[in-house]
């Protein structure tokens, strides 16, 4: 085996999670991070359970994941009017072998973060430093790396793991004349309040339509003396877009007057919308995009992989699942080929063209399509769902996105380990 490491560009959550895997099979790899002094930013995510499941792998369990989030027990749709659309069991409840977690996303970064360097050295993480480009060799893969002064330096490396994001270097050297972010109309205020979970507690609620709604879930354990959680929430309408995105920064943050009237009078009996989007200290601001699928993610010696390779609509909760997924499947291949571009290859035929139907799937609403369809029949008002869309129509549904996704109870339940306890890559 080659003596140069893998080289790893991006410090995110699935770029970390490389970094571990690799190590867990004993391919020594490099992380390259752009920011100078991690911290952890971002909101809430959900880590659906085969995520989860490749996390117990790596020796992340739930003595470390409940410190950081809360194991999802419901998942639900309501309707304008507050009645329920629909509502399963998550996780554990559901059968699952695994959780599903609510976690703060910029936690999960910081715990993956510590691991490495606990795992790996100190020195695996080159912090400031970003992955400007490459170049493939016979032998091997050279990355153009801008250090903390900005000085250019070359990093030679068995392979390139791109895990630098919606916009990576990486992905835009390997499709110079790819198009911009694609941007269906729909904008997102991101926040968290304080406030008391409701439901089953750890329930996940979408309320309202398809093009109008509110997303919200607690992500920390109800605080012993006050009762209150973290509550994360996403506030979303959706715009005309023929203009395409004209506001600037990609994430921003704003003033509760520039979106709040969007949700006058949602009020409820067991939800007051208002209140609880003004308990928010800080609110973002986002544009839901994605990116046109690619046909491959590799090109020779260099591969994508998380949000760099298949960014898509968090409506379906699984795009950081789907990076964790990647790293695994990833080791996997380099177990099976080596740490050659044959790893690559399998990698990329593996994942790429379903996680493309994903990004798709997702595009066209996701889990949410259901919202679309009792909109499509009634406006999003009704007395009984049953009356609008039968209860088999609503599980068959369910059940193909479940499946496309990769969370299907009984398949992730019986499956083999994407990586068996142990396994390591044979030293030539």
């Amino acid at each position: 085996m080659t003596q140069d490491p893998i080289l790893i560009a991006g410090g995110g959550p699935g770029g970390l999670a490389v970094a571990l895997t690799l190590h867990q099979i004993g391919v020594p790899c490099i992380v390259f991070e752009s920011v100078a002094e991690p911290r952890p930013l971002g909101v809430g995510i959900n880590l659906q359970p085969n995520a989860v499941r490749e996390l117990y792998d790596l020796g992340i369990g739930p003595d470390m994941l409940d410190n950081i989030g809360i194991q999802a027990r419901e998942w639900a749709l309501v309707g304008l009017n507050g009645n329920d659309v629909y509502s399963e069991t998550r996780g554990l409840l559901a059968g699952y072998n695994w959780p599903q977690y609510a976690v703060h996303r910029g936690q999960l970064q910081m715990l993956l973060f510590a691991e490495v360097q606990k795992r790996l050295g100190a020195n695996a993480i080159r912090l400031g430093h970003r992955v400007t480009g490459y170049r493939n060799d016979a032998d091997g893969v050279t990355a153009s790396v801008e250090g903390p002064d900005g000085e250019m330096i070359e990093v030679k490396g068995a392979l390139l793991i791109a895990a630098d994001g919606l916009h990576s270097a990486i992905r835009a050297q390997m499709y110079p004349d790819q198009p911009p972010p694609q941007w269906g109309g729909a904008i997102m205020w991101r926040g968290t309040s304080l406030g008391k979970p409701i439901r089953s507690g750890s329930s996940f609620v979408g309320l309202g339509t398809h093009r109008h709604r509110l997303v919200f879930y607690p992500i920390s354990q109800p605080d012993p003396e006050t009762g209150l959680s973290v509550i994360n929430w996403i506030a979303e309408r959706t715009f005309d877009n023929t203009q395409g995105w004209q506001g600037g920064d990609w994430t921003k943050s704003v003033q509760h007057a520039d979106f709040l009237h969007h949700f006058d009078g949602w009020q409820y009996d067991w939800l007051d919308v208002p209140a609880l989007l003004l308990g928010a200290d800080t609110v973002y601001e986002y544009p839901m995009i994605d990116r046109d699928p690619v046909p491959t993610w590799r090109d020779g010696n260099v591969v994508l992989m998380g949000d760099a390779a298949h960014v898509m609509y968090p409506t379906g909760s699984n795009g950081a699942s789907q990076a964790i997924v990647d790293a695994r499947v990833l080791g996997a291949m380099v177990i099976k080929h080596g740490v050659t571009p044959a790893a690559l290859d399998a990698f990329d035929t593996a994942l790429c063209p379903e996680i493309s139907k994903l990004v798709l799937r997702n595009r066209g609403a996701g889990p949410f399509g259901l919202l679309n369809m009792v909109d499509d029949r009634c406006g999003g008002t009704f007395d009984n769902i049953d009356d609008v869309i039968s209860e088999a129509e609503r599980l068959q549904f369910m059940a193909a996105y479940k499946s496309a996704a990769g969370f299907a109870i009984e398949k992730l339940n019986s499956a083999a380990p994407t990586i068996a306890p142990g396994a390591k890559v044979p030293v030539a």
